[in-house]
């Protein structure tokens, strides 16, 4: 169940990518990140008042906060500033390329949770055709070196796989439900992105053309890549390892072929064939060892 609910979340991201790419430049990086994660934690909220999960520790309510401080609030900072310095193409090749190996050798060192060495090689035939497959696709694009950049974004790889790990260890007791902890996962978010708008007078409220209806490609992206997506991702959290779930979820970029295939538009015989080798990396990765904690 865990490895669906990872390439759930991948394919969510992916839809969402396209819908926030219609939205062009009405919020900024920032102020993006604050409307998406009130509008997840609005909906968690009226989630978990109906179903009224079961009580668990402070301690896990503290350790998740602090992960989505760290993973969503840090992390996706430090991911916007990359794409604003080196460009998107190789913003997501340095996070999406180091996030699982990061979280491979964290998990390893924090939590003890190894991976088989044919696992390892799944990982690696996954983040080489997601790389091959990115380039493929932004080969005419030119950007400037910026090593400030580069270091964004590794920050972005290192506070995803911080989170990562630190949402398996605790939704990998089986004492907290995938609602709650994206919820707190978010507040946790939340608690760096609002001073941080605060200190550095971002303007709160997305500057909109006359004419032009912003608000429902917005909400509805949210709705996918946010709320469903973090649901999806505690979700394999609870039941595949970091490593694992944090590697699937780098095949969004695959998925994103899927998406612009479905909108007609036509992929190159590169990415194509890299798509396929990728599979072939994700039947290896999910076919040897464990990978639940049943």
């Amino acid at each position: 169940m865990g490895v669906f609910a990872a390439l759930g979340t991948a394919l969510c991201w992916a839809i969402a990518a396209r819908l926030f790419s219609g939205i062009g430049n009405a919020f900024s990086p920032l102020t993006m990140n604050f409307w998406k994660g009130l509008i997840s934690i609005a909906l968690l909220s009226v989630v978990l008042i109906a179903v009224q999960p079961a009580l668990f520790s402070t301690n896990a309510v503290i350790w998740l906060l602090v992960s989505g401080f760290i993973g969503i609030g840090i992390g996706d900072t430090c991911f916007f500033k990359a794409l604003q310095s080196i460009g998107d193409s190789q913003a997501v090749l340095v996070a999406e390329t180091l996030a699982p190996l990061f979280t491979a050798l964290f998990a390893m060192a924090f939590i003890g949770e190894w991976i088989t060495w044919q696992q390892w090689i799944g990982v690696a035939v996954v983040l080489f055709s997601v790389d091959m497959v990115i380039k493929a696709r932004k080969r005419s694009a030119t950007h400037v070196f910026a090593t400030s950049g580069y270091l964004y974004g590794v920050g972005a790889a290192l506070c995803q796989a911080v989170g990562a790990v630190v949402s398996r260890d605790i939704l990998g007791s089986g004492d907290v439900d995938a609602a709650s902890a994206a919820f707190l996962r978010l507040v946790g978010g939340m608690v760096f992105v609002v001073p941080f708008i605060a200190v550095t007078k971002t303007r709160w409220l997305p500057v909109i053309t006359k004419g032009k209806r912003v608000w429902p490609a917005f909400v509805v992206a949210t709705l996918l890549g946010t709320t469903a997506a973090i649901y999806l991702q505690m979700f394999a959290f609870a039941y595949a390892k970091a490593a694992v779930v944090q590697t699937l979820i780098a095949t969004s970029a695959l998925m994103s072929l899927g998406v612009a295939f479905v909108l007609g538009e036509k992929a190159t015989k590169a990415t194509l064939l890299w798509s396929v080798i990728a599979l072939v990396g994700v039947g290896i990765l999910v076919s040897f060892g464990d990978n639940t904690i049943h």
